[in-house]
């Protein structure tokens, strides 16, 4: 759910540290891009480093718009900024205005967004080397039914006898728009069969070795998660406000 905008307070909302998520420009020429809050003068500007796309720094110029998102305590903060100027030496960095006003939305810890993207799972053992059987194929392919900041729901539609409650898996899928997540641990929570097609029900285990190839999101894999989840969640059952939280 939204909430109403309201005059920021550095401490609610800024950390040094906090990674951001960035799109520059307007129209055809903007780029979605990740970056990092360096620091800040309170209703003055925000610094951060000048991000790079494709290798090269993001074109960008004094006045050129700037939509600034990223999450906090379980919230996606927006807001519309601009750059203020920007610094090439002895670091590159980007200033951006200080946010007017800003929208909130609150993640439901419970919410599962619908889903319908392909993963790959890959059977483990309890010390996390890959399981083999009898088949001598550990990996397998299906689609994400649904997806929670706490696991997922994944439908395959042939019989695989080996997915039991219990079991370790590793999975690989995309987080569309913004990266694609590898070496992400779970565990199988229930299986439900039904005729020739099995769904199972894993939950997350974020052990630090899970990584995520980044398009436009910097984070973690469980933050990344959390903003796709949020994302979408936005978008299905709440009216657009004056900030849009769409992916260019």
């Amino acid at each position: 759910m939204t909430e109403p905008e309201y005059a920021p307070s550095r401490s609610s909302i800024l950390m040094v540290g906090l990674p951001l998520q960035l799109v520059i420009g307007s129209g055809q020429g903007k780029v979605n891009c990740g970056s990092t809050l360096l620091g800040w003068k309170e209703r003055a500007w925000l610094i951060c480093e000048w991000p790079f796309h494709f290798g090269q720094a993001v074109p960008c110029e004094a006045g050129t718009s700037c939509l600034v998102r990223y999450l906090v305590d379980g919230k996606l903060i927006g807001y519309e900024s601009e750059v203020r100027t920007t610094q090439t030496s002895p670091v590159p960095l980007l200033y951006l205005a200080f946010p007017q006003t800003v929208e909130e939305i609150h993640l439901r810890k419970s919410v599962r967004v619908p889903s319908n993207e392909p993963l790959l799972l890959i059977r483990v053992d309890g010390g996390g080397m890959v399981y083999a059987d009898s088949t001598g194929n550990p990996t397998m392919g299906g689609l994400v039914q649904d997806l929670s900041v706490s696991g997922c729901r994944v439908v395959f539609q042939q019989p695989h006898p080996n997915l039991q409650q219990g079991s370790s898996v590793k999975l690989e899928f995309e987080l569309i728009g913004i990266g694609h997540v590898s070496d992400l641990s779970g565990v199988i929570k229930n299986v439900t069969e039904q005729g020739t097609t099995k769904s199972i029900g894993i939950e997350f285990r974020f052990d630090g070795k899970e990584c995520i190839e980044y398009r436009g999101w910097g984070g973690t894999v469980q933050k990344a998660i959390e903003y796709a989840v949020l994302q979408k969640d936005h978008l299905l059952g709440v009216a657009p406000g004056p900030v849009s939280f769409e992916s260019p």
